[in-house]
């Protein structure tokens, strides 16, 4: 008797949960959820949500209006000007050219299109690129938190993700020079386009991949010069250096910044003494073992899994790594968990929804608040799912067998 009773309980709880199962199945089947159209207005709403709530603390367009203006009148880009807005600026000269548009126009309207460009940026970005249906659903609803996370702060992270997309993207279709202009674009913004390189060795036309990264180097060196003058621009690419030069130092134990594996571990052993070089070095070593596997190269997963790995290194390992920026790793943990040519299995699973709840969720007022002020925040436990997403990556790179398989 004793064992029918059991039996019985396992096999309701069994039905129950697969009933579950089936009915969240059936829900998410549903045409809203697989409609582009759905995903366009989210992303068309998020930028308006964004703009409303940040009208009157919008700080850091405040400061990219001005960088526009600073230019226009001859003043240093880099200096504190606390009349105008908090901080400082610490994007390059040629960043003036790309915030005109939007600096000359009233601040809700200018701020408004600012954010509804950078979230469209993206949006394109990813519909352009060779990913399936699948994986451009996953992320656009997967990032949709994050992306709002980083429209608060109306920074250029958003972008710099688009720009990396489409680095890759450029080279997949062997369009080199409009690879090396988003490298250069994204380098001359911020730098972080920089690691748009990591693709060379897809590159099927190297020689004109390093004529054209030249040609856009002369091209956004020179641009802000014709309107501003070759002495103004020339200095204030030297203060751009002194400028990222202090703001390193200072972000070593700041509360806002350095939320990235460089800052987990800092602020976790309170150790100001090591050289960063004692991560970065470690983990260019295991971002670069992968370029060993030459039969990979092939393989169209291998190649998207590779560009996961940049999304997420270029945060890991930044001292400059914010909140906002997080967008960037994020596309980065759908391409890895997708691209995968075999099953996913359950710690996938988990470590995708630790992701979301920790890394994702935590800024926000959807977290416990003593949680975040206590512990992520002072920890920059933000960057911690997404440093166990990237060592899995890395081990997978280097073990496992890309080549496409059928598989459910």
């Amino acid at each position: 008797m004793f064992f029918r009773l059991l039996n019985s309980t396992f096999a309701f709880k069994f039905n129950s949960k697969q009933y579950m199962k089936d009915n969240c199945k059936a829900f998410l089947a549903k045409p809203f959820f697989h409609d582009y159209r759905t995903l366009l207005g989210l992303w068309l709403l998020l930028p308006i949500i964004g703009a409303i709530m940040k009208l009157h603390s919008c700080n850091n367009f405040l400061i990219f209006k001005y960088v526009f203006w600073h230019a226009w009148n001859g003043t240093s880009l880099y200096a504190f000007y606390p009349e105008e807005f908090a901080d400082c600026n610490h994007y390059g000269p040629f960043f003036s050219l790309v915030i005109a548009p939007f600096a000359v126009m009233p601040l809700f309207v200018g701020l408004l299109l600012w954010l509804i460009a950078l979230s469209m940026f993206l949006y394109i970005a990813i519909r352009k690129s060779q990913f399936t249906k699948y994986q451009q659903l996953f992320i656009l609803w997967f990032c949709a938190h994050e992306l709002l996370t980083a429209l608060y702060m109306q920074q250029f992270n958003i972008a710099i993700a688009a720009i990396i997309l489409l680095t890759y993207y450029c080279i997949e279709k062997e369009h080199d020079w409009w690879a090396a202009f988003f490298i250069m674009f994204g380098t001359f913004v911020k730098l972080y386009g920089i690691v748009g390189l990591a693709f060379f060795f897809f590159s099927k036309h190297k020689k004109e991949f390093v004529c054209a990264l030249l040609f856009w180097t002369f091209v956004m060196f020179v641009a802000p010069m014709v309107f501003h003058g070759y002495n103004y621009i020339v200095g204030q690419y030297h203060e751009w250096y002194e400028s990222l030069s202090a703001k390193n130092a200072d972000n070593m134990f700041g509360g806002g910044t350095n939320i990235s594996l460089i800052g987990m571990v800092r602020k976790i052993t309170h150790c100001a003494s090591f050289s960063d070089l004692w991560i970065i070095l470690p983990g260019l070593l295991m971002f670069g073992i992968p370029y060993l596997r030459f039969s990979q190269y092939k393989n169209m997963a291998f190649r998207q899994t590779l560009l996961a790995s940049v999304l997420m290194f270029v945060v890991l390992f930044s001292t400059g790594s914010e909140s906002s920026g997080y967008i960037i790793p994020f596309v980065g943990i759908v391409i890895w968990y997708t691209a995968a040519p075999w099953q996913r299995t359950s710690w996938d699973v988990a470590l995708l929804v630790f992701a979301f709840i920790l890394s994702s969720l935590s800024p926000s007022d959807l977290f416990p608040a003593y949680i975040r002020k206590e512990w992520v925040q002072p920890y920059a436990l933000k960057a911690l799912p997404v440093t166990l997403i990237w060592l899995k990556l890395c081990f997978e790179m280097y073990t496992k067998d890309y080549a496409a398989k059928s598989i459910r």
